[in-house]
């Protein structure tokens, strides 16, 4: 039974991208368009040279940040739909610590990156505290609080906002982050940077998480059944706070990780948009997996850069 678990785990999602590409090709014949040729240039586009493949991979990490909270909040029972905001507020803590202070990088790298998580994480207390105290839908409040962090953001970076990198500037922008709080290249004169080592990594800490404690024991177990989870002593209330929170945290985090990690370093509009709804897809892909995540992430990456 457990072979046919994991081998169901792995056929529906291969037969899901297959059953895409398949349709796509139908709507690209009506289109007079040759598939085949398409989609050829979609895979030379997203792994056909080295750039390339660089910018599949910094279009894969968002991604999997976003994915993993997405997944920790579905096996929690919860539906955040507000990993777009939680994201955004990541991205402004994360710059507003990147350029407010000077620090050895040491201390400023990782104080930036702790900043994203943690606005993440707070912004997702709001709509976690309202299901557990009054049992508020949490895709209502998260749809709600992604249009409160969008106005904000608005506010801060808008013609008079205190985040505004110059009035003169006609671009709604931050400051750049000083250097002591970019993430360090891989590969010297290209975009790759550290970000993309930290997001496996992270897919690893989520499956302990999930899997390996006690902690990770009772969010799965109030997913499950909230009712059997507090008849056998778990404090629902607080598992349904601290799952949000730890998911919107990755959003948050996924974040910092783009305005650290990429040119010019800074937040603007219109930056990240698109990435808290998409991995919503990427999660249901990846069979809300932590290890299922990171492939599904790829394939959405690949569409993203080669597209």
């Amino acid at each position: 039974a457990l072979l046919n678990s994991a081998l169901a785990s792995l056929v529906i999602p291969v037969l899901a991208v297959f059953t895409a590409l398949v349709v796509a090709g139908v709507a690209l014949i009506v289109a007079e368009v040759n598939p085949i040729e398409a989609y050829q240039a979609l895979v030379e586009g997203a792994l056909g040279s080295r750039d390339a493949i660089i910018e599949t991979l910094i279009k894969t990490t968002p991604f999997i940040f976003v994915s993993l909270g997405l997944a920790l909040a579905f096996r929690g029972g919860l539906f955040n739909i507000g990993a777009e905001g939680q994201l955004f507020v990541g991205s402004i803590i994360a710059v507003l610590i990147g350029y407010s202070v000077s620090l050895p990088a040491v201390i400023h790298l990782p104080l930036a990156l702790l900043g994203g998580f943690v606005g993440g994480a707070a912004w997702a207390f709001i709509p976690g505290y309202l299901k557990a105290r009054t049992g508020a839908h949490e895709v209502i409040t998260t749809i709600m609080t992604n249009f409160i962090a969008l106005r904000i953001i608005n506010w801060l970076i808008g013609s008079d906002g205190p985040m505004r990198a110059s009035a003169l500037n006609p671009v709604p922008e931050t400051k750049a982050v000083f250097e002591t709080a970019r993430l360090p290249l891989l590969i010297p004169d290209t975009r790759l940077h550290a970000g993309v080592i930290l997001a496996p990594i992270a897919a690893a800490v989520i499956f302990w998480l999930l899997w390996r404690t006690i902690l990770g024991f009772e969010i799965r177990t109030v997913g499950a059944n909230p009712s059997a989870a507090r008849y056998a002593g778990i404090n629902v209330e607080r598992n349904i706070i601290l799952t949000m929170m730890l998911s919107g945290g990755l959003a948050g985090f996924a974040g910092g990780v783009q305005v650290l990690g990429l040119k010019p370093y800074n937040f603007t509009t219109g930056f990240n948009v698109g990435y808290g709804f998409d991995s919503i897809a990427v999660t249901m892909l990846g069979g809300l997996h932590p290890f299922g995540v990171v492939p599904a992430s790829f394939v959405f990456g690949i569409m993203d850069a080669g597209g």
